[in-house]
């Protein structure tokens, strides 16, 4: 299943191949690909790169007996060595971490808003560990082992803390919070096996690994205590704010349901790069029932009626219905096509998703504060109350939160920003495939046009405010 959803989201952007680039710097003799300025970077969580203080590597004679060690388990690899060591030598590291989020999502409620804060903290949390990493690289010039045959290629960057380890450490804790419900000790236990694998391979100390996860997890440790503060775990009392009622006029569940609404206070979290989920606030929509909105209405009825099978294709593939990654995931494995067709280094990839999904993040609480500012009423149900059609119904499942404006078209709006950053040579094919992706909720039948309208706008601006701080985060191009 996972393979064919990559060969779909290839097809819709096709990923041509780049080559990477790094620069070389201090004592240590960097090679290609190398990024000995990434410990400088801006950080997201971390005060500084230095915030988590990392203790030198060991010398004398524990470090001979690691190197014998490195030597002698690459040598002596068995089948099964080798096959943890390809499990977690994916490129970049950050993938595997970010491919189990994506799946835990989809086996779990939709909730559009949640997933992506999740998205962002795991995300955020590998940024941040990974360029804390890179400082220490290269403030110990750490090489990595003088193998003979390791069973992968060491890194071009120093070996200590291992850059594998440190993203295991940060993710799986994460993880860990934000999926209580699995079993204790998971996420910790594949952490583990991750950082292993790079000394079962001959191309990291024990000691490096062991850095690796303390640094990762001590990260972190932060980036959980910053979301325990988010404003997330706050509990509606199922009161309406002032001025909204109940009736045709304002968001009620589709027709047939009692579901309570998805998580009305979400345009009060915390955000990362807007003051706060109103700082965009969307003016009101036209009024239920006035004439710009019963042409709307009639709008929806009518492309239902001619929906072609290109619409429905494109209404299915970005509907983001439950037991999907949900909209803020279907850019995430886009984003992942092209840094693997990129190559890019350890640290512009994580640098890359920790800011795709800050932006989906902050455009989740803006259009949920839109939406909870007016609650209004989804096409289904208007259609049917104002007896345009007592009997119609949506190609897609109506969702259980209000219409105005589109989540969808918010969080492509963002996406699509960001990843024009990266890969500029393929902003029109971002712009396009998120003005598709707003227009798939008309064709779905779940949403106004003006809906998609506002929310791409309000998706793009959120973009460009984070693009803005990727352009003073020293990093460069």
């Amino acid at each position: 299943m996972r393979a064919a959803r990559r060969s779909l989201l290839t097809a819709v952007l096709v990923v041509p191949l780049l080559a990477g680039c790094g620069d070389e710097g201090g004592g240590f003799e960097a090679g290609p690909g190398a990024e000995p300025r990434a410990g400088r970077w801006k950080t997201w969580v971390l005060s500084s790169p230095t915030e988590v203080e990392v203790p030198a590597p060991p010398e004398g004679e524990r470090a001979r007996a690691e190197e014998e060690e490195a030597r002698r388990l690459a040598a002596g690899a068995r089948p099964e060595d080798r096959a943890e060591v390809d499990r977690w030598s994916q490129v970049p590291p950050t993938r595997p971490w970010l491919d189990f989020n994506i799946e835990l999502v989809a086996a779990g409620v939709k909730d559009p808003p949640l997933a992506s804060r999740g998205y962002s903290l795991t995300s955020i949390a590998m940024y941040d560990a990974v360029v804390a990493a890179y400082h220490w690289k290269y403030e110990y010039e750490r090489r990595a082992p003088a193998t003979a045959q390791p069973l992968v290629p060491a890194g071009p960057d120093p070996s200590y803390p291992s850059e594998h380890a440190v993203i295991a450490g940060a993710a799986s804790r994460v993880l860990t919070y934000l999926f209580p419900e699995r079993p204790v000790g998971l996420f910790d236990e594949l952490a583990e096996k991750a950082a292993n694998s790079r000394v079962l391979a001959g191309v990291n100390y024990r000691s490096d690994v062991e850095a690796g996860l303390a640094l990762g997890r001590a990260v972190a440790d932060k980036v959980i205590a910053r979301a325990r503060t988010d404003g997330s775990e706050e509990q509606w009392d199922g009161a309406r704010p002032p001025g909204i009622g109940r009736g045709p006029q304002f968001w009620e569940p589709p027709p047939g349901s009692v579901t309570p609404p998805t998580q009305p206070l979400a345009g009060r979290w915390k955000t990362w790069v807007l003051r706060s989920g109103d700082q965009l606030r969307a003016p009101a929509p036209p009024a239920y029932g006035s004439a710009e909105h019963v042409a709307a209405a009639q709008e929806v009825m009518n492309v239902r009626a001619k929906l072609t099978p290109e619409q429905e294709r494109i209404a299915r593939f970005w509907a983001g219905a439950q037991g999907s990654s949900l909209p803020p995931g279907i850019w995430n494995q886009i984003a992942q096509e092209y840094i693997t067709g990129a190559r890019l280094t350890t640290p512009r990839a994580a640098r890359l998703l920790a800011s795709l999904n800050a932006a989906e993040h902050d455009a989740a609480v803006a259009t949920w504060d839109t939406k909870y500012a007016y609650w209004t009423a989804r096409p289904l149900n208007a259609i049917r109350d104002l007896g345009l059609d007592p009997n119609w119904r949506s190609l897609l499942n109506t969702p259980t939160f209000p219409s105005y404006t589109s989540g969808h078209a918010g969080y492509s709006g963002a996406a699509a920003e960001v990843l024009s950053f990266f890969f500029g040579w393929a902003a029109e094919t971002f712009r396009d495939k998120a003005a598709e992706a707003a227009e798939s909720r008309l064709y779905g039948g779940i949403h106004y046009r003006y809906d998609n309208e506002v929310g791409l706008d309000l998706g793009h601006e959120i973009g460009r405010m984070v693009v803005e701080r990727l352009r003073s985060d020293n990093a460069g191009t």
